[in-house]
C-alpha cells in the first residue's frame, strides 16, 4: 500500500485515492446527458435568465419565429397550386393576404408591451426563481413537459368553455379572437389583452404546479407555442403532428371550433372534448 501527497500537504493512502477517483468517475458517469447544454445556457447568462422580462419576451419572439414557416406558405400559396391544395377544405378560402399578417403583428406587439410584459414581470418577481446546478435527465424533461402540456390542456379547456358559456366574457373578450373565422398562424395569439395574459399565466402556472426544471419549462413553452401556431395555421399538412399522434386534434380540429364555436374547446388533445361530448372530427 502506498501513500500520496496531494496539494495542501495531506497524505492519502492508495485505497483512499482509489475511492476518491471512483466517486468522481461515478458522478461523471451519472451526470445528466443534458448537463453540458444546461451549463452552456447558464454560463455568463444568469442575469438574463432570471430577468423578469424574459417570460413575455420569450413568448412573443418564439411565437413570431414559429409563425415564419407559415408566412412563407401563405406567400407561396398565392402562386403555387400545390400549397393551396394543403389548405383545409371546409371553407378555408385562399391564404390570408400579407396585410392581415402585418396588422396582426402590430396588434400583438402592442398588447405584449402594454399588458403582458408588465404583468408577467410582476409575477416573475414574486416567484423569485432560481437556477439549479444540475440539468434534468432526459426522462425527467420528457415527463415534466408532458405533464405541463396535459395540465395546460385541462386548464385551457375549462377556461375556454367558460369564456364561451358566459355571454359577458365572450362578448367583451373572447369574441375578438373569433373575428378570425378562418384563422392563420399569427392569429393564434390575436386575442383581447386580458385573455392573452390569462393564457400566458395558465402556461406559467402549469409549469409552477408541475415543479419543472427551468430547462423543461423552456421546452414546454416552445412546444406549447408550436402546437398553438400549428392549430391556427389553416393547413392540413402531410407532416402535421396530429397525423402522427391521434391524440392530438391539429389544425382541422381547431378550425372546426372557429367555424362552429360550440365544439372542440381543448387546445391540443381531444380527450376532454370526447368525454364531454363536444368533440367534432374534421369533415
Amino acid at each position: 500500500m502506498y501513500s500520496f501527497l496531494i496539494p495542501g500537504g495531506v497524505y492519502l493512502k492508495e485505497d483512499a485515492v482509489d475511492r476518491e477517483l471512483g466517486a468522481v468517475m461515478t458522478i461523471d458517469h451519472e451526470a445528466p446527458l443534458l448537463q453540458g447544454l444546461w451549463e452552456s445556457v447558464r454560463s455568463g447568462q444568469e442575469e438574463m435568465l432570471l430577468s423578469p422580462y424574459l417570460p413575455a419576451s420569450y413568448a412573443f419572439l418564439m411565437h413570431v419565429l414559429l409563425c415564419a414557416p407559415f408566412l412563407a406558405l401563405d406567400a407561396l400559396g398565392t402562386v403555387s397550386q400545390r400549397v393551396r391544395s394543403w389548405r383545409i377544405a371546409a371553407g378555408s378560402g385562399p391564404p390570408p393576404p400579407l396585410r392581415r399578417w402585418w396588422d396582426c403583428f402590430w396588434r400583438l406587439l402592442y398588447r405584449y408591451l402594454t399588458a403582458v410584459l408588465p404583468a408577467t414581470a410582476l409575477l416573475h418577481t414574486v416567484r423569485s426563481p432560481a437556477l439549479p446546478q444540475l440539468a434534468p435527465s432526459c426522462w425527467q424533461l420528457f415527463v415534466e413537459v408532458l405533464a405541463c402540456l396535459l395540465l395546460f390542456d385541462t386548464l385551457f379547456f375549462m377556461w375556454h368553455v367558460f369564456m364561451h358559456r358566459v355571454p359577458w366574457l365572450y362578448h367583451n373578450g373572447h369574441r375578438l379572437h373569433h373575428q378570425h373565422r378562418t384563422p392563420f398562424a399569427l392569429a393564434a395569439q390575436d386575442s383581447d389583452p386580458l385573455e392573452l395574459l390569462s393564457l400566458l399565466l395558465l402556461a406559467l402556472s402549469s409549469a409552477w404546479v408541475v415543479g419543472c426544471h427551468p430547462l423543461s419549462e423552456a421546452v414546454f413553452h416552445l412546444c406549447n407555442s408550436w402546437l398553438a401556431v400549428e392549430d391556427h395555421c389553416g393547413y392540413e399538412l402531410p407532416w402535421a403532428l396530429h397525423r402522427l399522434l391521434p391524440c392530438l386534434g391539429g389544425a382541422p380540429y381547431h378550425q372546426a371550433h372557429h367555424t362552429l364555436q360550440k365544439v372542440n374547446f381543448a387546445p391540443y388533445f381531444i380527450h376532454w372534448d370526447v368525454l364531454f361530448g363536444t368533440y367534432r372530427g374534421p369533415a
